[in-house]
């Protein structure tokens, strides 16, 4: 139709609806309109109803003591006020501190490097002396090496053999890190800076051979829900960290994971349709972890590949220091800095994991009622972290390094107790 076409048109409409309107124009002195009768709403698309969610499928752990490899004991080197990262000379060299980072060591590593080796940055010289070779050491070591430094580590013992292989070894990246009040509402956004260097470097080590660093799937489960509060035992104690020089409540420590929580994968709630344990309340989610074999391996490799050299030392007293051929030293040795360096404001916190035999088919952890089992490629890792529901204080200012097996059994028990009532197998 033409444009003139569709005008008449209009206007044959025009003068159709006028006629109409002339017919009862009143009615009882009322002006009465016509009503165009308008269709009825469409009814919207019927949605189909969601498919129902079937219960996850998961093989059991063998969990049982007479399984038991190796008992390791750690102990966590907890400051108060956060890691310490201050500057100090020793006769004419100049130490850069870092170490105190509690339960977080493994989480912050490369994130604390990256803040140290910025202000060793600052100095003219090249070549540095790192002290100790945990996971905060030599990931020091190599974050210098990346940034043009000659680097020798001095150490009483390699990777395998120091403190940090005997801890958890999974992401847990404000884990005991401080005290609310000591550390200040600036440290906060120290913390971040870590976490979020720590997590992107991880990334980086995700999909290689021997799996150094991996996902796996992880469930929390719980008696209560989860948004309960946990009700500490107070076993006596009174004041707080001001008035008695050691933390005295759980609610003292510092929590920042929401500061990060843009990254790090959100855990789902799970019904108990579809939970495969015995628990009312489920939480499934993934857990960064780190393999210490393959992990610290790839490690030391990258650091002699580098040109990185090591010097079996032990030191005793922090003028020891002035004989060594390099001015600037990062000093990193953990919780022997309590010792070596009389640094009491570390505060010990005993971590003891029992090791049963691998089972890379299985790779899934879980916690419950304070025991946790994490299935890893160099063993099935038990830990007892609150069997006694004293919560962050449970091991606190306990610096007792001797394995306790009675101890890795309850929690192998509570966790073999649990898989022994669960529909595990169950589709």
């Amino acid at each position: 139709m033409t444009n003139r076409n569709r005008t008449i048109g209009r206007r044959h409409l025009v003068a159709g609806a006028s006629a109409c309107g002339v017919v009862g124009a009143f009615a009882g002195g009322r002006l009465v309109r016509a009503q165009t009768p308008q269709p009825a709403a469409p009814s919207p698309p019927a949605q189909p109803a969601p498919l129902p969610r079937r219960r996850i499928r998961l093989q059991p752990f063998d969990l049982r003591a007479d399984q038991i490899t190796d008992i390791k004991v750690c102990l966590r080197p907890f400051r108060a006020m956060g890691p310490r990262f201050d500057v100090e000379h020793v006769g004419n060299k100049l130490v850069f501190h870092n170490y105190g980072h509690g339960g977080s060591g493994w989480s912050l590593s490369w994130g604390s490097a990256s803040v140290v080796v910025e202000k060793v940055s600052t100095t003219l010289q090249r070549k540095v002396a790192v002290i100790g070779c945990g996971i905060i050491g030599l990931t020091t070591a190599l974050t210098a090496q990346r940034a043009g430094f000659d680097v020798t580590i001095y150490t009483k013992d390699l990777l395998p053999r120091t403190r940090s292989v005997r801890a958890n070894g999974s992401w847990t990246p404000d884990s005991r890190i401080s005290l609310t009040a000591p550390a200040g509402p600036e440290f906060a956004d120290l913390w971040e800076r870590m976490a979020r260097i720590s997590w992107a470097t991880y990334r980086d080590y995700l999909g290689l051979p021997g799996n150094p660093v991996e996902f796996i799937e992880h469930f929390s489960l719980s008696d209560r829900p989860f948004d309960a509060p946990h009700e500490e035992r107070p076993d006596g104690r009174t004041g707080d960290y001001a008035s008695t020089g050691m933390p005295q409540h759980g609610s003292e420590f510092a929590r920042y994971s929401g500061r990060i929580k843009d990254i790090v994968p959100a855990a789902e709630e799970l019904t108990p349709a579809e939970s495969p344990f015995a628990a009312p309340y489920a939480k499934r989610g993934s857990l960064m972890l780190y393999n210490f074999a393959s992990y610290g391996h790839l490690l030391m490799s990258e650091f002699f590949q580098a040109g990185g050299h090591v010097v079996i030392r032990e030191f005793h007293d922090p003028s020891e220091l002035t004989s060594l051929p390099e001015k600037v030293i990062i000093n990193c040795p953990g919780y022997a800095a309590r010792d070596w360096w009389n640094d009491k404001s570390l505060i010990p916190v005993r971590g003891q994991t029992a090791w049963l035999p691998p089972r890379p088919d299985l790779p899934y952890g879980l916690h419950y009622h304070g025991a946790s089992a994490v299935s890893k490629t160099d063993g099935l890792m038990v830990q007892a972290y609150d069997l006694d529901n004293e919560g962050e204080m449970g091991s606190v200012g306990n610096s007792f390094e001797h394995p306790d097996r009675s101890e890795s059994e309850r929690a192998i028990k509570v966790l073999a107790d649990l898989f022994a009532r669960s529909p595990i197998s169950e589709g």
